[in-house]
């Protein structure tokens, strides 16, 4: 690998567009799968955002095939004693999560997702960035808290007229920062505020979901089997990381965005490809006399095919290596903007095996030219 090394830096002129090839389609590939991956995070955060630590020990249990955390429907509130009671479980603990007519001051309406939990500090429903301070504003009546990036959307901002939610005024006793909404804004608000605001649309004896908390993540993957296969028709229960994942699936394949992300990844594939194949080739054909004295000097054909590909295997890697600090940038400027680029390992290292597969596909193809190269052209 030293001398296909050292023939990359003598010949670097030539591969350098290949380097560049390889740069922008991993880049884009990684930031594409970031940027789907942060975008549908988004739809998830009413459970990413409830009692983050103890996310494995957290227990939901809501109507059944609810495909997403916002599609839930209303169950009886009698159905907390199938949780109750049972060995290793808190006691359940009730969450409203329903859609709701947003009346903004200056008029005009806007679908909101009211989410009504308690508030006390064993209570588990409530979003990790509600502080104290706001948990206390938020006990009295008809008060509620939203993201700061839908004060604007939902005109809050102006000092004329009162919001209203199902036609109840309502009073904003703060913000909080980091929970956008991917359609309707997040309000929060406690369960008795969100039962007056939901009216006859919620009955009193009825809820969106129940939480609750095991002993141990294995404990409450047991319960949820048991609830599972004694209650199937009428509830479904989940740990917390799975009707997150379930959420998030469910807006990915419902939108098709992924596809279209997916498709553009894609186009970038294509082009490094293209570009890397027509790199290698190119090399390879300038030298076509080089390898041509290799093989009169009874260097194998296959020493000189692998030499080839280890052209493109380090192409490959300088590509990589150049495309991962510019990910990073981008990522940051995208937060800049309001955009979650989630970059974790599994999405570097799947761009790498894309990548890497790629110029593979790239070099075994540019070795066709190797093959008809024979010795007798140095006569020529």
């Amino acid at each position: 690998m030293s001398y296909a090394l050292q023939t990359l830096w003598h010949e670097r002129q030539r591969y350098v567009s290949g380097v560049f090839a390889v740069t922008f389609s991993a880049m884009l590939i990684a930031l594409q799968c970031g940027l789907l991956l942060g975008l549908f995070k988004i739809t998830s955060i009413p459970i990413d955002h409830a009692t983050p630590a103890l996310r494995d020990r957290i227990i939901w249990v809501g109507s059944t095939g609810a495909p997403s955390v916002d599609l839930g429907k209303p169950i009886p509130a009698a159905f907390l004693t199938r949780l109750a009671g049972r060995p290793g479980i808190a006691p359940p603990e009730m969450y409203i999560a329903n859609f709701a007519n947003f009346t903004k001051p200056v008029g005009g309406t806007e679908l909101c997702f009211l989410l009504g939990t308690r508030l006390d500090d064993e209570a588990l429903a409530p979003a990790d960035v509600l502080t104290p301070e706001l948990r206390a504003a938020l006990s009295e009546p008809f008060t509620i808290v939203v993201d700061q990036s839908d004060v604007g959307r939902l005109k809050l901002d102006s000092s004329e007229g009162k919001p209203k939610i199902n036609g109840k005024e309502v009073r904003v006793v703060g913000v909080v920062a980091g929970l956008k909404s991917l359609a309707a804004p997040w309000v929060f608000c406690s369960t008795h505020t969100a039962r007056q605001l939901m009216g006859p649309m919620l009955p009193p004896d009825h809820t969106t979901y129940f939480l609750a908390r095991a002993d141990s993540p294995e404990r409450a993957r047991q319960v949820v089997t048991e609830l599972r296969d004694a209650y199937p028709d009428d509830m479904a229960a989940y740990v917390a990381e799975d009707f997150s994942y379930r959420s998030r699936e469910y807006w990915l394949t419902r939108t098709k965005a992924g596809v279209a992300i997916g498709y553009a990844a894609l186009l970038g594939l294509i082009v490094g490809a293209v570009i890397t194949y027509q790199t290698l080739k190119s090399a390879t054909e300038a030298s076509a006399k080089e390898f041509a004295i290799l093989l009169a000097l009874g260097i194998p054909r296959w020493r000189i095919s692998v030499m080839v590909l280890q052209q493109s295997f380090w192409v490959a890697v300088i590509g990589m290596g150049c495309a991962y600090p510019l990910c990073l940038g981008l990522r940051e400027l995208a937060r800049l903007g309001g955009a979650d680029v989630d970059l974790r390992w599994e999405v570097l290292a799947g761009t790498a095996a894309v990548t890497t597969f790629m110029c593979a596909g790239a070099g075994l193809w540019a070795l066709r030219g190797v093959r008809q190269i024979e010795p007798m052209s140095l006569l020529r």
